[in-house]
């Protein structure tokens, strides 16, 4: 009687530890679920704040670009837009102040945009009753001497200063909440191994101290059945000893139909040739091998059906030697679950319809199979006019040819050609007009065969904005005046639509980085670098276009400020190359002296960004070349050019090096040249390819000496 009292009061403690264990596993599964929630409001949180941001620095350019439309045409339609984005400026700070009340930095930050948008919207008010009143002349004079470009510039930089912040706070928000699911999962994983082992131990004792009764199935009986999952042990002969309700409900069998029976014969394969020992491991080493991990494996219903499993094994030394206890959990659902995700993947159902793109995905023969919302507006066509259609009915020449198999190439190898990169051509829509596309490819397995999935874009606005530029380009080459017209033009028409794009897009990337699958990562990586690229080339071209128009006039300045003022510029570029930049004194000169800034600053980011592996080394210096003039040398340890090229590379659009392989526009150094021009000097370069290169430039000297 003792020892049956014993055994009970293990029994019990046995039950009692699973009960306690299984508590504790889901009071931390709860707690982690409130743990990704939190995480998920914070989120949508700091989303919210960074679109209204971005919605209020836009409302703010809107308000400036339209003022200064107004005074150079006098168009009313921009005072529509104008009050229109003052209205919106005005209630995104609203909107802004209440989502960050609880944020007095931000506040802070707040209250100042506040005050510099309420004198940049004062100095338009004042522009615009100019214009009204006294013309187009007064008004350009008055906007000119007024501070409103640099209120835009303090404008967009304080409100850079916000995003950054919620950004950082969102990374730390996210990294204590990864902290705390990490810490989650830690209690969790020790939570149930420690329940398995007090399981285990408790079994074990139970075994022990009955070791010569042959009732197996009375030892560990209130531990297994009390188990969510069904539970089996096994002996060393792989048979089955002991199991529990659970494992007849999930196997079709009553107990006395397995007790005896082989583990194989409802775990045909995987279990037991996991347990068996061979000449270079023990049954024991061969069991070790498997503790602890979630094994998947197919078990068989006495009815004959299969079903997908995921076992737990935990070894029990018995008398008659070590047993396998395995928990095994039916994982048909979550299974289900994984093949419905990944059919509804390998469809690209929701990326496609999310895609700001047309869409469509084209099997080996050339036929449409599957197409998003924006391909049907695109091309005027309904969904079903189009699936099973050939692609070549609405892109008519040059995308299947590039797809084509041939003597030399397979199908794969024509694709692998074309991916990543983006081809230009013309398509057709279904009323027989056509209009210019641009598209990117993207390979695709499937059960069909290779697949490939072309976002297409219709390219007709940027290529009238391409004309437009070029002709604007060409204009500026022809009068001074007229380049800064375009400026102001080129400001509204392009910089501001390109700002939505790029802010937008960067915007995707942030939100839905690694939670789409790789193409749509991939896709909206090409919009930021593409809208990237774009904003770069616009704005080397209004900088290009600003010398020589309307500027400061020439003063006495000292050139060595100017040079470490474009050193600060270049702070970003200098630390990641670790490049080494020196001078001599510097003298004082008759300069623009932003344009002299600008001029420091390209030559000394080319000697950088124009390198072979190594260090690069930078040295700039002057000397005096009369009674008053100076000849400045940036010269470089980089690539080296050669002599064929040297008048080339100072013209537009010049590149020598492919776009993979160095960053750029091919403009820089035109406004290199453009500048030292404007300051009656000449500019030329000195050198050779592999040995460096020498930029040399003259400037008139100023009063002060160096």
């Amino acid at each position: 009687m003792e020892t049956k009292s014993l055994v009970n009061r293990k029994l019990q403690f046995a039950i009692g530890s699973a009960v306690l264990a299984l508590f504790v596993v889901g009071a931390v599964s709860y707690r982690s679920l409130v743990v990704s929630t939190e995480s998920d409001l914070w989120v949508r949180h700091t989303d919210q704040v960074l679109e209204k941001l971005q919605d209020l620095l836009a409302a703010m350019q809107t308000v400036e670009s339209n003022t200064r439309g107004y005074l150079l045409t006098g168009d009313d339609s921009f005072l529509d837009l104008y009050r229109a984005g003052k209205a919106e400026a005005t209630k995104d700070q609203i909107i802004l102040r209440n989502l960050t009340a609880d944020n007095a930095g931000q506040q802070l930050k707040l209250d100042t945009l506040a005050i510099i948008a309420a004198r940049s919207l004062q100095l338009a008010e004042q522009a615009l009753e100019l214009r009204r009143t006294n013309g187009l002349e007064a008004a350009t004079d008055a906007i000119q001497k007024k501070p409103s470009k640099q209120l835009l510039d303090d404008f967009q930089g304080l409100v850079g200063q916000m995003q950054d912040e919620e950004l950082r706070l969102l990374a730390l928000r996210g990294e204590i909440a990864n902290r705390r699911l990490t810490q989650t999962k830690t209690i969790l994983i020790l939570g149930t191994v420690l329940g398995l082992l007090i399981a285990t131990v408790a079994g074990w004792s139970v075994q022990r101290d009955n070791s010569e009764s042959k009732d197996s199935g009375a030892k560990y009986r209130g531990l297994l059945e009390a188990a969510p999952d069904a539970m089996v042990v096994v002996n060393q002969d792989g048979e089955i000893v002991l199991l529990n309700v659970q494992a007849e409900k999930q196997f079709g069998y009553r107990r006395d139909e397995l007790v005896g029976q082989k583990v194989k014969n409802i775990i045909p394969e995987g279990f037991a040739e996991r347990l068996i020992a061979d000449a270079l491991r023990t049954s024991a080493d061969a069991l070790a091998q498997q503790i602890g991990t979630g094994i998947e494996l197919t078990g068989r219903r006495k009815n004959g059906s299969d079903f997908p499993i995921e076992i737990m094994l935990s070894p029990l030394e018995s008398a008659e030697g070590i047993l396998v206890t395995a928990a095994i959990r039916d994982i048909s659902v979550r299974r289900d679950a994984e093949n419905h995700l990944a059919r509804m993947e390998g469809r690209y159902r929701g990326l496609l319809e999310a895609a700001p793109d047309a869409m469509v995905v084209v099997n080996p023969g050339g036929e449409i199979v599957l197409l998003n919302v924006q391909a049907e507006k695109q091309f005027g066509y309904s969904r079903d006019e189009l699936v099973g259609q050939k692609v070549k009915n609405i892109i008519p020449e040059g995308f299947a040819e590039r797809l084509v198999a041939d003597a030399l190439r397979s199908a794969e190898d024509a694709l692998a050609q074309q991916i990543g990169t983006g081809i230009e051509l013309t398509a057709r829509r279904k009323n027989g007009s056509n209009f210019p596309i641009e598209l990117m490819l993207s390979p695709l397995e499937s059960a069909e065969g290779i697949l490939v999935t072309a976002a297409i874009r219709d390219i007709t606005t940027r290529k009238k904005a391409e004309a437009n530029l070029l002709d604007k380009v060409e204009e500026l080459n022809r009068s001074n005046e007229e380049l800064g017209q375009f400026a102001y033009i080129a400001s509204h028409d392009l910089q501001e639509p390109l700002r939505m794009v790029a802010s937008y897009t960067q915007l995707l990337s942030r939100r839905y980085k690694g939670k789409l699958d790789a193409d749509a990562d991939e896709f909206i990586a090409f919009a930021v670098d593409g809208a990237s690229r774009m904003q770069r080339l616009i704005q080397d071209l209004l900088t290009y276009s600003r010398v020589g128009t309307k500027g400061q006039d020439m003063l006495d300045v000292s050139s060595e400020d100017a040079l470490q003022q474009a050193l600060i510029n270049l702070r970003g570029a200098i630390e990641d190359s670790g490049a080494l930049v020196t001078h001599d004194p510097l003298p004082a000169v008759l300069a623009d002296e932003m344009q002299l800034v600008q001029l420091f600053q390209n030559l000394v980011g080319n000697a950088i960004k124009y390198q072979s592996p190594g260090i690069p080394k930078v040295h700039i210096s002057a000397s005096r070349n009369g009674p008053n003039k100076w000849v400045f040398s940036v010269k470089d340890n980089g690539l080296g050019i050669d002599p064929q090229y040297f008048e080339k590379i100072f013209g537009m659009f010049q590149r020598l090096h492919k776009r993979e392989e160095f960053a750029g526009t091919g403009i820089g150094l035109a406004i290199c040249k453009k500048i030292v021009e404007r300051h009656g000097g000449s500019i030329s370069v000195e050198s050779e390819p592999g040995n460096g290169s020498t930029f040399q430039f003259a400037l008139a000297g100023g009063e002060r000496k160096s």
